[in-house]
């Protein structure tokens, strides 16, 4: 998923609500630990070489990415608690739905991954998916943390360049 200038503007309108505040809420322990643990799922998959096992890596931690969403904007209140977290997260801060929709996405292959079908993704999807996984967590931590900086993985933005 490329970002477009759409999702580039949504992230300075939210940078520039989190330092026009004056002095913010802190955010819940658990959003930390929970990108503490993106993080770790991050540094797993760019240790991966196995495509499968890189998609399987970056999707959780996008997920946990999600989850640090909810944990610091709180369930909705509502019936539907059956819920998956992409769409917790398009609820409780819609300015991240197409993140939302983009991971939604990668479910199917996932479980066809954990189900011992390691052939449905190749090596730039896997790839794709963890610099997406990277992107999603980083957006994430500047809601979390407005002070804070990008992700910094080992070799991670290295590769990039």
């Amino acid at each position: 998923m490329e970002r477009t200038q759409r999702d580039a503007q949504a992230g300075d309108a939210r940078r520039a609500r989190a330092v026009a505040g004056s002095s913010p809420a802190p955010a819940p322990v658990e959003a930390f630990r929970l990108l503490s643990r993106a993080d770790h799922e991050l540094a797993a998959a760019y240790a991966a070489t196995d495509p499968a096992e890189r998609f399987v890596h970056a999707h959780l931690a996008a997920l946990r990415s999600a989850a640090a969403v909810v944990a610091l904007r709180g369930r909705p209140s509502g019936r539907r608690s059956g819920r998956s977290v992409w769409a917790l997260v398009e609820v409780v801060e819609p300015e991240l739905a197409a993140w939302s929709v983009y991971f939604a996405g990668g479910a199917r292959t996932r479980a066809a991954i954990d189900a011992g079908r390691f052939d449905v993704v190749d090596a730039a999807r896997a790839e794709e998916l963890v610099r997406c996984a990277e992107d999603f967590r980083d957006e994430v931590g500047i809601l979390v943390d407005p002070a804070a900086t990008f992700s910094l993985l080992p070799g991670s933005r290295a590769r990039a360049s």
